[in-house]
């Protein structure tokens, strides 16, 4: 809980929930709480007259929110609202509720910073794409809100209208980029209609490669989607063209989408701390591989991220191994904070073996609401942490909830979910392998799939909590991503139960070492020059590759750069590594400059390069003094050639000088 004292109102709701005040007191020590039985209305003049008293307010109850804040809209602080009624009064365990009701009262009093938005701006310009006259139909719904155009792909029998109140064309569109208010859709077979179409449509000659732009698109065709994860897609519609009922929503959307609107600029991008490319080599591209609407493109050494199309499914922050992709609704940090007060509160309370159930607020709410009215509601132990979508939470907030004394981690799902959620399950698997290194038996993280409520509550009583940490962490810490990560493994490796220095992990994990043999390394150091991290480096005294563990993020241009491809990654976290200095992986001695003695490359190399040369290349016969310049730094080495007189091309005739157009109006002169 914060330090400053808070006023907390709980409810009983009419006597439908057991209040353990005791238990609420003990997680929320540093609060006044004030128990009610019916505060929305037998009890709504005490609401009143504690929100004329200013300091922090939290209700809790959320049903009756709208009307509570209308009332004190006069009051200068906002008021907290958090849902301690279907999360956890409304139980068959609601008489063991009252750790959890602490613990979701202190994880509500955790501020949330704001986010920033970007707006979307439409003129009400619509596309509709059909295939028959259900098209035209929805143009005619829609012809007095928004500016309609029709286009028929590969048209049979049109029925002409009457009179034009919107035009009909024919065309394809083969492909599709932008969102609402810039879409811009690449057309073939193009034709308007000839206006002396009789009994049906008739076009005239079709054309291709034409460009459209407008701020909608209702895709009636039946075809295939013209975007990935089209249902995040703002401004795009899309309907089965033999479902009228479908058909007649997507036209009841459609028509609101005019005018300016607001959404969150879901993702914080860094570009100088993407590993992406270095010198046209691709690197890290884990986030292209996971952004299930095509949000993010390369762009050069980095990559681009279009906030307008970016749906919020946080699998690029999750995966990014740098930081340069964060999570802003809400930051990392900030939800690391919310799990440290749901689990510390719950503890504090007297609660045990703490299941966090990770859930999203289209889905998991309404799930959880609807298993509390109809069904057994959730366990006593089960904290859900509402997020706005499941697929943000990272390895970092996996590790600090179990630091934090978590007995297990669960994700709730749609049967099918919305985009893909391929990121997620990787982060589950890293963190699998984490937890089963340290001592954690079970299956500590896993998924719940499923739209039915009573198929929740069954899934969760019948999880067996797996042993969880004695003594929990209790660190605050704010940061980027990689900073997170770094200090909650460290504090997990601290209070785990069987603490191992070394675990490998699975391919593609941010975590890990590289392995070079080193017979085949020369030293040429053009890794150190293309690690975004530090993670390989020089030394400025000697030629050295060394190797820090702890900068280290799998991004594989090390790989990529290597010219003798004598690099390898190791996926694996070595708890030790945040306290080791470099390793040192090869050393040579250096090549000293035979005329000034001045260090100039690796001795080994040089000596290979003077013995390919010798006797075996027509500029350095054997025995000719001209090698020695090869055992030279670059300036002695000029000044040698130039004491030698050194000619690279003897015999060849000296170049004439390039002609002019003074030379050919000089001659031009001279003749006449």
């Amino acid at each position: 809980m914060a330090d400053r004292p808070k006023t907390i109102l709980i409810c009983s709701c009419e006597d439908t929930m057991r209040l353990d005040t005791a238990a609420i007191k003990r997680g929320c020590r540093n609060s006044e709480i004030g128990q009610f039985r019916q505060l929305c209305r037998g009890q709504f003049d005490q609401f009143c007259s504690a929100a004329k008293v200013e300091g922090p307010l939290l209700i809790g109850c959320s049903q009756e929110a709208q009307r509570l804040t209308e009332q004190a809209e006069a009051r200068s602080a906002t008021i907290d609202f958090v849902n301690l009624r279907e999360t956890a009064g409304w139980s068959v365990d609601g008489s063991q509720a009252g750790p959890k009701m602490a613990a979701l009262l202190a994880a509500a009093s955790e501020p949330a910073p704001a986010f920033p938005f970007v707006t979307l701006a439409s003129d009400g310009v619509i596309l509709i794409y059909g295939r028959d006259e259900v098209a035209v139909e929805a143009g005619k719904l829609l012809a007095d809100h928004l500016d309609v155009t029709v286009m028929i792909t590969r048209p049979g029998q049109l029925a002409p209208p009457a009179t034009t109140s919107f035009p009909i064309v024919m065309g394809t569109i083969r492909s599709a980029k932008g969102h609402l208010g810039a879409f811009e859709l690449a057309i073939n077979d193009f034709a308007a209609p000839r206006p002396s179409s009789r009994d049906a449509l008739v076009f005239e000659v079709p054309r291709s490669g034409l460009t459209s732009r407008c701020d909608i698109v209702l895709d009636l065709s039946g075809g295939a989607p013209m975007f990935p994860a089209h249902d995040l897609r703002d401004g795009y519609l899309r309907a089965d063209p033999r479902d009228p009922a479908a058909m007649l929503r997507a036209v009841l959307e459609a028509r609101d989408l005019v005018g300016k609107f607001d959404k969150p600029k879901f993702i914080s991008f860094a570009a100088e701390l993407c590993a992406h490319a270095r010198s046209k080599l691709t690197g890290c591209h884990r986030c292209l591989d996971l952004c299930p609407t095509g949000a993010i493109t390369p762009d050069g050494d980095h990559v681009s991220i279009n906030a307008e199309v970016c749906a919020g499914c946080g699998q690029c922050a999750a995966a990014c191994p740098t930081g340069a992709a964060s999570y802003a609704v809400p930051p990392a940090d900030t939800l690391l904070h919310k799990l440290r007060a749901v689990l510390l509160t719950y503890r504090e309370a007297g609660g045990a073996t703490p299941l966090v159930l990770f859930q999203d607020r289209q889905h998991g709410s309404d799930l959880i609401d609807a298993l509390a009215r109809y069904g057994d509601g959730l366990p006593a132990n089960v904290l859900p942490l509402c997020v706005n979508e499941v697929t943000q939470v990272g390895l970092e907030a996996i590790v600090a909830a179990f630091a934090y004394g978590a007995a297990g981690a669960r994700f709730l799902l749609p049967t099918r979910p919305r985009h893909d959620v391929t990121g997620l399950y990787q982060t589950i698997t890293m963190a699998d392998a984490i937890l089963s290194g340290l001592g954690f038996s079970g299956r500590q993280v896993s998924t719940i799939e499923t739209d039915d409520p009573d198929a929740l509550g069954a899934a969760l009583r019948a999880i067996e909590p797996g042993p969880n940490v004695a003594q929990p962490a209790t660190f605050r810490t704010v940061g980027k991503r990689r900073d997170l990560l770094r200090f909650a493994l460290s504090e997990l490796h601290r209070v785990a139960p069987a603490p191992t220095d070394v675990i490998a992990l699975p391919e593609g994990a941010p975590l890990g070492a590289v392995n070079i043999n080193v017979d085949g390394c020369t030293l040429c150091l053009s890794c150190v020059s293309a690690c975004p991290t530090g993670a390989l480096r020089d030394d400025p005294e000697r030629p050295a590759l060394k190797f820090i563990e702890d900068a280290c993020v799998q991004c594989g241009l090390c790989v990529s750069t290597c010219p003798e491809k004598v690099i390898t990654l190791k996926p694996q976290i070595d708890f030790r590594a945040a306290r080791a200095p470099a390793r040192i992986i090869k050393e040579e001695e250096p090549a000293l400059c035979i005329r000034c003695n001045k260090p100039f490359g690796v001795k080994s190399t040089i000596d290979k390069i003077a013995a390919k040369l010798e006797g075996r290349h027509w500029m350095f016969p054997a025995g000719d003094k001209r090698l020695e310049a090869v055992r030279m730094c670059a300036d002695c080495r000029v000044v040698t050639m130039s004491e030698q007189q050194f000619d690279p091309l003897p015999g060849v005739p000296e170049r004439a000088s390039p002609r002019t157009t003074d030379d050919y109006l000089r001659e031009r002169d001279i003749k006449r």
